[in-house]
């Protein structure tokens, strides 16, 4: 059998009363100090008093910290009374696609449990970050969200970009997990995921593959497949994955990776062999489809979609999105629902979601250092 490497993708003290004597005596002097001054009038800073003296704070920094305590207040205020308007969940795709009507369907599901209307906002564009933009400059309240991918942290890798996910914004929760499947022309040979292997290596160079377009996760999990295997294809990036099919169908793409919702019609017609699925364990909608592992190719990937806040955001309003998230991944409806688009519902803790994302930023880091990859310039 093939030698593989493994691949896995699943971050004051009271005043002594000696010194209130000392006080009193120096009073009288004092005030008749004040009335040879009378008449001058010396702008003096503000002074907070301690036991071991004064600290000087001028008239602008107490301002300063007058308005970081009211806006702190305020935030406060807002998190116990969240959610006291409608609430914004930006998108970063174009409607129709799977994190759209994923997207919709959560935000149904919290419009029934937070008693405010959550309205979906799709903003494609520049690997996320237009949404990006819109996000970090929105009020830190709870009242505007936004839905992400594997894609938000991958294009960060390859392009300029301002933001780290982590460190720029709040981490959420992770609402879904789902594989791809490896789908071929039923002119290939192969009649399963080892079988590809042998016949990839057998003939370097010569097979070709396509994608969503570079650095999306279509292209990383065939990356990631390559790198495991020690295989070597030709990459056919497309603008999305609906020219890809009618190449794919035609023969004229040998094989892809694919979400399980969009190949399900094209292997049920025949017009595809589906080869193997990429979870870690067989997939509901595709249940006669073996795993990679289970094939023989040590190879994991699963992408996800999940929430985040800007930066900011009070812990009680991320932990009651959080809260309410988990609640809607549990209901059967949404479970029924998310299995028949080849999703599986996930549901965590804005902590656990940090972690993943750290740890989808470390693998990715890693596939693309091994396997040389650029971003379209």
């Amino acid at each position: 059998m093939p030698h593989f490497a493994a691949a896995r993708l699943d971050l004051n003290a009271a005043g002594d009363p000696e010194d209130d004597e000392e006080e009193e005596k120096k009073k009288p002097e004092e005030d008749e100090e004040d009335e040879e001054n009378d008449g001058e009038k010396e702008e003096v800073p503000w002074r907070v008093a301690s036991r071991g003296g004064g600290v000087a704070m001028s008239g602008h920094t107490v301002t300063k910290a007058l308005a970081l305590l009211f806006a702190s207040l305020a935030l406060t205020a807002h998190a116990q009374t969240y959610p006291s308007r409608p609430i914004r969940v930006l998108v970063p795709l174009a409607a129709g696609g799977g994190m759209d009507a994923v997207t919709r369907g959560l935000a149904q599901s919290l419009t029934d449990t937070l008693g405010q209307s959550v309205v979906v906002d799709n903003r494609p564009g520049a690997g996320s970050n237009v949404s990006l933009e819109i996000l970090s400059s929105a009020a830190p309240d709870g009242h505007t969200l936004m839905m992400l991918s594997a894609t938000t942290v991958i294009y960060p890798l390859l392009y300029d970009s301002r933001f780290d996910i982590v460190r720029d914004f709040a981490p959420v929760s992770q609402f879904t997990a789902q594989g791809y499947v490896l789908v071929v022309h039923p002119s290939l040979p192969a009649k399963s995921a080892l079988e590809l292997v042998k016949y990839v290596r057998a003939n370097p160079g010569k097979l070709n593959y396509s994608s969503s377009g570079i650095g999306s996760p279509i292209h990383m999990s065939t990356e990631l497949f390559q790198v495991a295997t020690r295989t070597h294809m030709v990459h056919i990036p497309y603008k999305g994955m609906g020219a890809a099919y009618t190449d794919l169908i035609g023969g004229r793409i040998n094989l892809s990776f694919a979400t399980i919702i969009s190949a399900q019609p094209h292997i049920h017609a025949g017009r595809l062999r589906a080869l193997a699925v990429t979870l870690g364990k067989r997939a509901p909608a595709l249940p006669d489809t073996p795993t990679l592992t289970e094939a023989g190719v040590p190879v994991v990937v699963v992408n996800w979609y999940g929430l985040i806040a800007p930066k900011g955001t009070p812990k009680n309003i991320t932990d009651r999105v959080a809260a309410e998230t988990i609640k809607a991944t549990r209901s059967p409806e949404m479970m029924k629902r998310l299995v028949a688009d080849g999703s599986e519902a996930v549901g965590s803790t804005p902590a656990e979601f940090a972690a993943h994302i750290r740890a989808e930023h470390a693998q990715w880091s890693r596939v693309i250092k091994q396997a040389g990859i650029r971003g379209q310039q």
